[in-house]
């Protein structure tokens, strides 16, 4: 059997950021993420989609609206949450890519 993922969050605060979104939403955050560890960070879409330079995103949906969490992967089968936001508009704010892009070359000036 090959090698478990696992899942990090860059800090506790991305963390508590994702556990106040409303319930359906972070059932299906939940429900994602465990699939990842079983299966990688790559679900292919619906689920999962790249956003380019390294960053890809969890795509949550529930009756409460849309949720994104944005990661990157790191050597030894490792998922990093970077950030994540409930979505007020069909697209991502570059706002919020810019966070993540900031905390993933933080994440890999460490690594």
């Amino acid at each position: 059997m090959p090698m478990a993922y696992t899942i990090e969050y860059f800090n506790s605060s991305v963390q508590a950021e994702l556990d106040g979104w409303p319930p359906g939403l972070l059932a299906r955050y939940r429900a994602l993420a465990l699939r990842m560890l079983d299966y990688g960070p790559h679900l292919g879409m619906p689920h999962t989609r790249s956003l380019g330079g390294g960053l890809y995103e969890i795509r949550a949906k529930a009756g409460e609206g849309i949720g994104r969490a944005i990661y990157c992967t790191l050597v030894g089968q490792r998922i990093v949450i970077l950030h994540s936001f409930v979505k007020k508009s069909d697209k991502t704010p570059p706002r919020e890519l810019d966070i993540a892009r900031d905390r993933m070359k933080q994440v890999l000036r460490h690594e």
